[in-house]
């Protein structure tokens, strides 16, 4: 890269306006495919620095962090490892950011958050690696199931619950016939399980997540038709007249319904 085009670079990104940031992202995206690695991740760095911009402090910001996302997304697998550093840090707007670029990179992304995933002891780290693989749309993502069905049973409620949301998500990559008989019935059942859940944000993730597996062919005729039963039960519609209290869950499984 040209000094000045460094310098040109190294400018807009230090600027406080919004049109100026992305202009400086829109500058570093032209110089991609000539970037080396050294390079990339002295840019990674300036880029990564936006993800700190809260944008309800400065919602105009919003569509900069968004532009960031989707660069750091599109960059190469070197630029993975800085990434899944920074899951450590402590600043949860960064962290979800990292997490959505790192979605953003697809398969490739997969087995290095696996990886980070077993070697995180940490709940906080895991759950935002979870975050990052429902954010993977591709069927490979089929290997990231085991580990988000058991953190589906954690203890810690913000991991089950992330957990919970990226079973439904990896239902939409994976192609239908794809997970192995135990596999699948061991994801319905957690689910299940999940839907009885204290919390009732939870159960609807467990709800709508259910739905995504029936919608997308990980569903047998008779579990289909246990599901429905279930819904149906939430909603109030069977003959014990009892539903969830929670709208937010009726609202899911109202929708899972037209699945089943």
């Amino acid at each position: 890269m040209q000094p000045e085009v460094f310098q040109t670079i190294s400018t807009l990104l230090a600027s406080t306006e919004p049109n100026e940031l992305r202009a400086g992202l829109a500058l570093i995206k032209s110089q991609l495919p000539s970037l080396g690695e050294q390079e990339g991740k002295v840019l990674l760095e300036m880029i990564s620095a936006l993800f700190y911009i809260d944008p309800l402090d400065l919602p105009d910001h919003l569509p900069v962090i968004e532009d960031a996302i989707a660069l750091v997304g599109s960059m190469g697998a070197w630029a993975i490892p800085p990434l899944l550093l920074e899951l450590s840090d402590g600043d949860v707007k960064a962290q979800m950011a990292v997490a959505q670029a790192l979605g953003h990179m697809g398969a490739r992304a997969i087995e290095p958050l696996l990886f980070e995933y077993d070697a995180c002891p940490e709940a906080g780290c895991r759950t935002f690696i979870l975050f990052a693989l429902g954010k993977v749309k591709a069927p490979e993502i089929i290997k990231a199931v085991p580990a988000a069905l058991e953190a589906a049973g954690s203890f810690d409620v913000e991991m089950r619950d992330t957990a919970t949301r990226a079973l439904g998500k990896f239902a939409e990559s994976i192609p239908a016939g794809s997970l192995s008989g135990e596999l699948r019935a061991a994801a319905i059942e957690r689910l299940r399980k999940n839907m009885a859940d204290s919390n009732a944000a939870l159960r609807a993730k467990a709800v709508r997540s259910l739905g995504k597996l029936a919608k997308h062919g990980h569903m047998t005729g008779r579990e289909r038709w246990e599901l429905a039963a279930a819904l149906r039960r939430i909603l109030g519609q069977d003959e014990a007249y009892e539903w969830d209290r929670a709208y937010v869950v009726r609202k899911e499984a109202k929708e899972a319904l037209a699945y089943v």
